[in-house]
């Protein structure tokens, strides 16, 4: 057991009970699937009542590390995170910072694209076949009139996590497919109303055809094209400058 008990200190004692173990899942220490110690053992192992050891656990439980069994085999155990899940949650959580803190959306179009263009060179060596047909299918659904907004921010979101796929990295997909589903949506959201489809659908197939030749420099260039019409439809929905 590579928990740390010696370091829980008087006060916000189940917090500090659930963030060493916490700690341990996430160093490694305690692998997925593992049982931990009983509620009593934790207990005297930390030096607390059992009602704190519950309570640290139940906090465990909330954040989806471990998960409780019952029977004479059950108890604690360490949780797999899939992919999906942990997604979900870096998405949530990056909504939320951008919601609570006044995240200006220069900056959310600046560290969306960022992202993007520090992986264009690896999937333009990596995009394969079915990559690109998912891409194309995407831009034709963008070109469709019969496509809402809603379907269309959707359909947006889901091409550029086609070229986060497209890497062959699945952190970097994961890393990538978050910030997209995270801040994309936020800023179609704001400037929908200005926004030129047609005109999007043909930087996203300038894109394609750049990833199809292997064009890592010509994928970068219509990349910025893209940011720079991004931060254009900021500047309209701002307005001009007051004096």
């Amino acid at each position: 057991m590579a928990i740390e008990f010696n370091t829980i200190q008087k006060e916000g004692l189940s917090v500090q009970i659930a963030n060493a173990i916490r700690d341990a899942i996430l160093e490694g220490r305690l692998s997925s699937e593992e049982r931990l110690p009983s509620e009593a053992e934790l207990a005297d192992r930390f030096g607390v009542s059992r009602s704190t050891v519950r309570e640290a656990l139940k906090r465990l439980a909330a954040q989806n590390l471990i998960r409780s069994e019952r029977g004479s085999s059950g108890g604690a155990f360490v949780n797999r995170l899939t992919w999906s899940e942990a997604q979900d949650n870096l998405v949530t959580t990056t909504r939320l910072l951008i919601g609570m803190n006044d995240i200006p959306l220069e900056d959310a179009i600046e560290a969306r694209f960022a992202l993007e263009a520090a992986a264009l060179p690896l999937a333009a060596e990596k995009c394969a076949g079915d990559d690109l047909s998912a891409m194309r299918r995407e831009i034709d659904r963008q070109r469709d009139p019969l496509t809402s907004d809603e379907e269309f921010c959707a359909s947006d979101v889901t091409f550029h996590s086609v070229i986060a796929r497209a890497t062959g990295n699945p952190l970097l997909t994961f890393q990538l497919s978050a910030a997209f589903e995270a801040m994309q949506p936020l800023m179609n959201m704001l400037v929908y109303r200005l926004r030129d489809r047609e005109r999007i659908a043909d930087l996203h197939e300038a894109l394609a055809v750049a990833l199809e030749r292997q064009d890592g420099a010509g994928a970068s260039i219509s990349l910025e094209s893209l940011c720079a019409y991004t931060r254009e439809l900021a500047a309209q929905r701002r307005g001009p400058k007051k004096d």
